[in-house]
């Protein structure tokens, strides 16, 4: 089907309806994008409301609004809402997917390079905790996860795939549904950390096949800080261990005993913030009024003119390899430390982000990295701002 992109108009709108985009280029949407006006006002009125009538008594109005969050988001994800939890951050939603398996000493978690700190820190203390073996797949040398590596590194010990999507600090989009295929094959449980790509990307957890998923509100959705979802397939939803209990993760509790409800909200604690709640639930509810299909051919646009502008700049060297790339655009300056551009494009009031060793520390060791620049665009960036980075990079290097 042919995706109808973004008008000139449409996207002035939308700059309309972010106020952040007024003054200041930001390109940093792969740590926290600007959210739409429409969220910070649902939060704010919510905020003022409770403070008036009570929490607990505005949580009960808002009642049956709270809830229709997780229809959003399934629909979203083609999921059904009984698979999804909320919980503050894509890495609560990993640690809650990871640490709920059962591991016996030798079994095999098979992950990418392109793992984030907070995904390879739970593998290292599963490692130490309970014996694992960690098996790490490099991409090849033109930046593309091989598939025939994966499927012969998979052995009757393999436990999990657990892959990262889209990588924290690099360009490339790892092919998820691929993935799916060889983890159903061989029948292994598969978690897919989707911290960059919902609202990025389409996402439809049928068509990957994936059984977990780390999904943050900040990022690419527009939501709040503080926001973010698990799915777990509804398949599944027993084998995973319950590592906390509240009063909303039971239907029925006796002195004895108790029974967890049948939905992935056994894995949310009860309370949190409405707020926040609301606030995602808008900025899925923006995201869905445009279309992912059309966020995401706007993206793609936007970033491949940007790294057709930077590799015509001498002294920038693009890092970004793959046969897929995505709105997260790497690079270093020869002599400029990556701290100081963004340093300096903060005096002009542009936003952008530094990708340190750690954070993607397979591959960044691989690639002899000690950091980069992380220039992020989303659908509301324009080609002027692009033109305007360019040529304050230009000066900067003069």
């Amino acid at each position: 089907m042919e995706v109808k992109p973004l008008t000139e108009a449409e996207i002035q709108a939308i700059r309309a309806e972010t106020a952040g985009t007024a003054a200041r280029i930001h390109l940093n949407n792969a740590g926290a994008s600007l959210p739409p006006d429409v969220v910070i006002k649902t939060m704010v009125d919510f905020l003022r409301e409770e403070a008036l009538l009570g929490g607990y008594e505005i949580e009960a109005k808002y009642r049956t609004q709270l809830d229709h969050t997780h229809e959003l988001i399934a629909q979203l994800i083609n999921a059904n809402r009984d698979e999804i939890a909320l919980v503050e951050n894509a890495s609560a939603a990993w640690d809650l997917a990871f640490n709920g398996l059962h591991f016996e000493p030798g079994d095999e978690v098979i992950v990418s390079e392109m793992e984030y700190i907070s995904n390879v820190l739970g593998l290292l203390n599963a490692q130490k905790m309970n014996g694992i073996v960690i098996k790490v797949i490099p991409n090849n040398a033109a930046g593309i996860f091989p598939l025939h590596e994966l499927e012969a590194a998979i052995t009757d010990k393999t436990k999990l795939i657990a892959v990262t999507h889209i990588p924290s600090t690099a360009g490339n989009v790892l092919p998820a549904a691929a993935i799916g295929e060889i983890a159903r094959k061989h029948n292994v449980l598969y978690l897919l950390d989707a911290c960059q790509s919902v609202g990025h990307v389409p996402v439809d957890v049928q068509a990957i096949g994936c059984d977990l998923m780390a999904v943050t509100g900040r990022k690419y959705l527009r939501g709040p800080r503080g926001s973010g979802f698990l799915y777990v397939r509804q398949s599944i939803q027993d084998k995973l261990r319950v590592l906390f209990f509240d009063g909303r993760t039971v239907t029925k509790v006796t002195q004895q005993d108790f029974i967890v409800r049948a939905d992935a909200r056994r894995f949310e604690w009860y309370e949190k913030n409405p707020a926040i709640v609301l606030g995602l639930q808008k900025a899925v509810e923006y995201l869905l009024n445009i279309g992912i299909d059309r966020v995401w051919q706007r993206i793609r646009y936007i970033a491949d003119l940007f790294r057709e502008r930077l590799r015509e700049i001498d002294g920038i060297v693009v890092h970004d390899q793959g046969d897929v790339l995505c709105g997260i655009v790497t690079f270093s300056a020869t002599g400029i430390a990556a701290k100081d551009i963004r340093a300096k494009l903060a005096t002009k009031n542009i936003n952008v982000h530094i990708g340190l060793a750690h954070s993607t520390l397979y591959y960044m060791n691989r690639k002899g990295l000690n950091d980069i620049v992380r220039a992020s665009v989303h659908y509301y960036n324009t080609e002027e701002e692009i033109e305007m980075v360019c040529r304050e990079l230009r000066t900067l290097l003069l």
